[in-house]
């Protein structure tokens, strides 16, 4: 046989054989696919929980936050300059008198009042407390040796528009944490002005 048939031959079969592969690929549908690129399938993440609430990256769900109850917040009242010296002076001579009273029964107090400052010393190691009018900040102003200084602002006590006109009390704060005076000396030296002395501890009838 001559060679140019036998190379002619040869091409016939291996096209035979690579048109019968083809066929064989693309008749099984999951062979052909898998000679497909694989198409990326997109994932979705989700930050909510079972319940529909919020997940945090400690997976717990956020709380509401709970409004906090509002703190009472004082103010200075308004007053005129007549005003102020009414009543800072009827503070001081009370505050004076009942002082002055107990150093009538206690020998280690010594109360001094001039010029509108009072002093009151104590010869128990505790120290001396100064307290003044200060009449261009239209305050009172008290220096304790425990505490330091502070400083005391008129405030009236109550709602003034369910209160007559004039009838409103008021009291002497120190606004940085709502004590009074009578809080200060109650607190450091078990003084309590607001009782006759001689009767610390005793409730008011």
């Amino acid at each position: 046989m001559p060679r140019t048939i036998v190379t002619k031959v040869a091409r016939a079969t291996s096209r035979s054989l690579q048109i019968s592969r083809a066929t064989r690929i693309t008749s099984t549908p999951f062979a052909a696919a898998s000679l497909l690129p694989r198409a990326t399938v997109p994932r979705f993440f989700s930050t909510a929980g079972p319940n529909g609430n919020m997940i945090t990256p400690d997976n717990q769900p956020v709380q509401p936050k709970k409004d906090a109850s509002p703190s009472v917040v004082r103010a200075a009242t308004e007053l005129t300059d007549d005003q102020y010296h009414k009543l800072a002076d009827e503070y001081m001579d009370r505050l004076v008198t009942h002082l002055e009273e107990l150093q009538d029964e206690r020998e280690d107090i010594d109360v001094e009042y001039s010029a509108g400052v009072l002093t009151v010393s104590f010869d128990d190691g505790i120290g001396t407390y100064v307290i003044n009018k200060q009449p261009p900040n239209k305050q009172i102003w008290l220096s304790s040796p425990k505490s330091g200084p502070k400083r005391y602002d008129y405030v009236t006590l109550g709602d003034s528009q369910n209160d007559k006109e004039g009838t409103a009390k008021g009291e002497w704060v120190y606004l940085r944490d709502n004590s009074t005076i009578n809080q200060l000396f109650r607190d450091e030296l078990q003084i309590d002005l607001s009782m006759p002395v001689g009767h610390y501890g005793e409730e008011e009838a």
